[in-house]
C-alpha cells in the first residue's frame, strides 16, 4: 500500500472513515461479490455471499458496511440464510445480522458508494470504476470485515456495459455476453487475502499480455489513448518480478496485472492487479521504482500481512527497502546510498515535528500512518538489520519470515524472532530502540590532536539513548583517508586513535549504514 513518497493527494482526501477494529468472534472464510454497474447512474446493485464461522459463541454476525446517509452509502434490501430471511440492523458503519448458525449468508443491497469504489472519469474524460480500499474503505461499498487480520478467499462477479473490460482480484474464470448491452466477468482467488487488496477495475482498456514471467502471467492494462507509452513503461515489471521471485520466493498470486487507474495514491498494491496513478504512464519509464515498490508489496503486505495497522512498517517499510534493494541490484551501491540518504533526510524531517515510533498504536486516523516512520524509517530498520547480521543471514531471515507468514499475519515480534533465529543472537535492544522508541541518534563529535594521537569524544544529544556501530572516515591532507569504527553504547564516549597527522575533516557514516542526524 503505497504511498508516501509517490503519494498524490493523501492530505486532501475525504474525511477518514471510522477506525474499524478486528472482530474476534467471527472468521470469514470466503466472500462472493456480485456487482452490477451501469452508465446511467452511480448506483450499484450488489449481492454478497459470505461463508463464515464463529470463533466464539454468538447470535450476531457483525460486519463492517457503511449505511446510506445524505444520498450516498449502501441500503440493505434483504438477507437470507438457507432460504430464510434474517433480521438485521444497519446503521452508520455496521451491519449486524441476527443468526446463530454458521455457514453462508446472502446479502442483497444497493446504493451509491461514498468512497471505496471510485466511479469517475479518467484524464481522457472516459467513465471508469476502480476499487480503492486502503486502509479500511472496502466497507464503503462491500459488506465484510474491514481489517487486515481477517483474511478470506474471494470472487468477483461483475456485470457491466459491454464496452468495458474488467480486471479483478484472482484468475479470470468467465466472460459472458449477458445481452446486447452487458457482459459478465468472473474472477476468483483460492488464496486468503486481506480486504484492503480485494478490488475490481472497470474501464475501456488496452491490454498487453507479456506471457509468463517466472511462471506468472504478466499483463499491462492502460488507457487506449496512451497505449504505446503504457506498454513501454509497464514492461519494466518483467525484470522487477524476476528479481523479487529469485530473492524472496515464488510470486504468491495467480497473475500480475499492472493497471493504469484513478487511484488516489501513487500506487495501490491490490493482490495480483496493481493500480497505478494515471500519470505513471509517460513513455519515459519514470515510474520504475513505483512499480518495484508495489510489486514488492505482493509478498509483503498482501501475502504476509501486518496483524494490525500499528505494524504497518512490515508492509510499507518492506516495500520501500526492497525497492532500494532492486535499485542496488540494477544500478549499483551508489544508487542504494543515494536512495537511503534521501530516506534518512525524510525521517529526520518528520521526527522534528512528530514524536512517534515506527510501531504506532496511537493513531485514530489511519491515513496518518502513511508517514516516513512507516516507509523510510521502516526501510532503514531493515537496512541496519542487513548490515548487523550480514547479507547471508539477512536473506535467510527474510525468506524464513515470508514462508512462515505467507497468506497469514505477523507482528514486529514475529519478524524479530526470525532474525534472531538466523543470526543466533538476541536482537531485543535493536528492535526496541529502532521500532518502539522515538527518534534516532543525534551525534556530535569533538576532536583534539596531540603527539600522534587523535582523541575523539562522541556525544548523543537526543533524549533517548541508542546503541549502534559508528563508522568515521578520517580525511588527511597528505595521505589517503582512513575509516575507523566504534561500538557506541553510552551518551558520551571518548576514544584515542593513533594517526600521523591531524585530519582535515571527519565524515560520519561514509558507507551509509546508520540512521542518524549530525549535530551542527
Amino acid at each position: 500500500m503505497k504511498r508516501n513518497f509517490f503519494l498524490l493527494s493523501i492530505l486532501n482526501t475525504l474525511a477518514p472513515a471510522l477506525l474499524l477494529a478486528q472482530n474476534p468472534k467471527v472468521d470469514i472464510l470466503e466472500y462472493e461479490f456480485h456487482l452490477k454497474l451501469n452508465d446511467e447512474t452511480d448506483n450499484i446493485e450488489g449481492k454478497t455471499l459470505i461463508d463464515f464461522k464463529y470463533v466464539e459463541e454468538s447470535d450476531v454476525l457483525e460486519l463492517d458496511f457503511a449505511a446510506e446517509e445524505n444520498g450516498k452509502g449502501m441500503q440493505v434490501d434483504s438477507i437470507l440464510q438457507n432460504g430464510k430471511s434474517l433480521d438485521f440492523k444497519h446503521s452508520e458503519e455496521k451491519l449486524n445480522i441476527s443468526t446463530t448458525a454458521e455457514g453462508e449468508v446472502t446479502i442483497y443491497y444497493h446504493g451509491i458508494p461514498e468512497d471505496g469504489l471510485i466511479i469517475s472519469e479518467n484524464k481522457y474524460g472516459d467513465r471508469t470504476f476502480f476499487g480503492d480500499n486502503w486502509p479500511n474503505r472496502a466497507h464503503l461499498w462491500l459488506p465484510l470485515i474491514d481489517h487486515p487480520s481477517d483474511k478470506a478467499k474471494v470472487s468477483f462477479h461483475v456485470t457491466a456495459p459491454s464496452k468495458y473490460q474488467v480486471v479483478a482480484t484472482g484468475t479470470l474464470q468467465e466472460v459472458t455476453n449477458i445481452d446486447d448491452d452487458n457482459s459478465l466477468y468472473v474472477y476468483a482467488s483460492p488464496l486468503e487475502l486481506p480486504t484492503k487488496v480485494m478490488v475490481i477495475g472497470v474501464a475501456e482498456f488496452a491490454v498487453q499480455h507479456l506471457g509468463e514471467i517466472a511462471e506468472i502471467p504478466l499483463s499491462t492494462w492502460v488507457y487506449p489513448e496512451n497505449k504505446e507509452a503504457g506498454f513501454f513503461d509497464y514492461a519494466q515489471a518483467e525484470r522487477i518480478l524476476n528479481y523479487f521471485t529469485e530473492k524472496i520466493a515464488p510470486f504468491p498470486f495467480t497473475k500480475l496485472a499492472n493497471v493504469q487507474s484513478t487511484t488516489r495514491y501513487g500506487g495501490m498494491e491490490n493482490a495480483g492487479n496493481i493500480f497505478y496513478f494515471e500519470n505513471s504512464v509517460d513513455g519515459k519509464r519514470s515510474s520504475e521504482f513505483l512499480l518495484a515498490h508495489e510489486i514488492a508489496h505482493q509478498w509483503f503486505g498482501d501475502s504476509a500481512s501486518e496483524t494490525d495497522w500499528s505494524h504497518l512498517w512490515l508492509s510499507e517499510g518492506f516495500a520501500t527497502y526492497f525497492t532500494d534493494l532492486y535499485a542496488e541490484h540494477k544500478y549499483g551501491k551508489s544508487k542504494l546510498d543515494e536512495k537511503l540518504q534521501e530516506e534518512r533526510r525524510q525521517v529526520i524531517g518528520f521526527s522534528q515535528t512528530t514524536k512517534t515510533a515506527v510501531i504506532d498504536s496511537s493513531r485514530t486516523d489511519l491515513m496518518e500512518l502513511l508517514n516516513p516512520n512507516s516507509y523510510q524509517k521502516g526501510a532503514w530498520v531493515l537496512h541496519m538489520l542487513r548490515r548487523k547480521v550480514g547479507n547471508e543471514d539477512f536473506w535467510k531471515a527474510i525468506q524464513h519470515y515470508y514462508q512462515k507468514y505467507k497468506f497469514s499475519n505477523a507482528t514486529s515480534a514475529d519478524l524479530q524472532a526470525e532474525f534472531e533465529a538466523a543470526y543466533g543472537e538476541d536482537l531485543d535492544q535493536f528492535f526496541k530502540q529502532w521500532t518502539t522508541q522515538y527518534g534516532q541518534p543525534k551525534i556530535k563529535i569533538d576532536q583534539s590532536f596531540n603527539n600522534g594521537k587523535l582523541k575523539l569524544t562522541i556525544r548523543q544529544l537526543q533524549k533517548n539513548q541508542f546503541e549502534f556501530p559508528l563508522a568515521l572516515q578520517l580525511n588527511f591532507a597528505t595521505q589517503e583517508s582512513k575509516i575507523i569504527e566504534f561500538d557506541i553504547s553510552k551518551k558520551k564516549e571518548s576514544f584515542e586513535v593513533e594517526v600521523s597527522e591531524k585530519p582535515i575533516s571527519i565524515d560520519l557514516d561514509p558507507n551509509t549504514n546508520l540512521l542518524f542526524e549530525e549535530a551542527l
